[in-house]
């Protein structure tokens, strides 16, 4: 598959690395006027953030230069420490352990094979076959104990860690009229808005943030926050209309929608890490924990992107 590096291309990428290089230098003069110990923590925290995202840009950069399969692959590995990352989080038995080779050395690279064909089975290899070949093998293995639990445990962990995020890559592979070669920014429109959404989002809820939205679940997470975040995002996406196949009032409602799914999955799989008693997924991602804690509003956006995307420009969708 083609994919055209063309002058808008560079001018996103550009835009990036602008605002890198911008975060970049304001947190080296944050960390020249901090004073405090809580000022200092929070500006070392800030600048370990902005290390990391300098690391992950150049990865995915990487990934859109390379096209259809550099990105299956770039998004094939990370389902696949972010599907170890889950699973460790949820203790299996010795019951479950073949069960779990078949999903980690089988289902995730027939998944994102399929994608790189492409072959639409994509669609339906882990909502369907997956599904139900998960508990037989695990029931041929004759462990009883929380079989219920456990199975839908690996089969939640394959849809969200797995499934759901490689609906990014797939989308490489709408065919929409007018925008032919062009899907890498389609992609590329998804991360930054989601990503954008996040950061925002966090912003805001430290500057304004007063009134919590679900304090059991996400103690950090405000309706200022909330507001401030997406409001952003979804100006940003707006103004990247011409980046896309959509026209702004299009992109206005395609940004708005990435952000609140955004939002949702982060949500969500906050409520799984206080159940397992953890404040982090991993550790992989200095600054920013594990690479579920920075996927998981894609995760919840990339399906709902790609399904409208698909269903309302591309041409004779199948």
């Amino acid at each position: 598959m083609n994919l055209k590096i063309d002058r808008q291309t560079c001018w996103l990428v550009g835009g990036v690395l602008g605002l890198l290089v911008l975060s970049s230098l304001i947190g080296w003069a944050l960390s020249l006027r901090a004073t405090s110990e809580a000022g200092r923590a929070t500006v070392q925290n800030l600048n370990a953030r902005i290390r990391a995202w300098w690391l992950m840009v150049a990865i995915f950069g990487l990934a859109l230069a390379t096209g259809l399969i550099g990105s299956v692959i770039l998004f094939g590995v990370t389902s696949f420490l972010a599907l170890r990352e889950f699973i460790t989080l949820t203790p299996t038995r010795q019951g479950d352990h073949r069960t779990l080779f078949w999903v980690f050395f089988v289902i995730v690279p027939l998944q994102y094979y399929l994608i790189a064909i492409p072959w639409r089975l994509y669609f339906i290899l882990i909502p369907v076959y997956a599904f139900l070949f998960i508990p037989i093998r695990s029931a041929v293995a004759g462990d009883c104990t929380n079989f219920l639990e456990r199975t839908a445990k690996i089969q939640w962990a394959l849809m969200v860690c797995v499934y759901c995020l490689s609906y990014v890559p797939a989308l490489l592979n709408l065919q929409i009229n007018g925008y032919e070669g062009q899907d890498a920014k389609l992609m590329f429109y998804l991360v930054l808005v989601a990503q954008i959404s996040d950061v925002m989002q966090y912003v805001w809820g430290k500057t304004l943030g007063r009134h919590k939205i679900a304090p059991t679940v996400s103690p950090n997470k405000t309706w200022e926050g909330l507001i401030g975040g997406v409001a952003s995002a979804t100006l940003i996406g707006t103004g990247l209309w011409w980046a896309t196949p959509f026209s702004p009032l299009q992109s206005a409602g395609m940004s708005f929608v990435i952000t609140i799914m955004g939002f949702g999955g982060g949500l969500v799989m906050s409520a799984i890490k206080r159940d397992r008693g953890v404040k982090d997924y991993g550790s992989m991602i200095q600054g920013h924990g594990g690479v579920l804690d920075r996927i998981d509003s894609l995760c919840f956006a990339a399906p709902v992107f790609f399904h409208l995307t698909g269903y309302f420009f591309e041409r004779n969708p199948g």
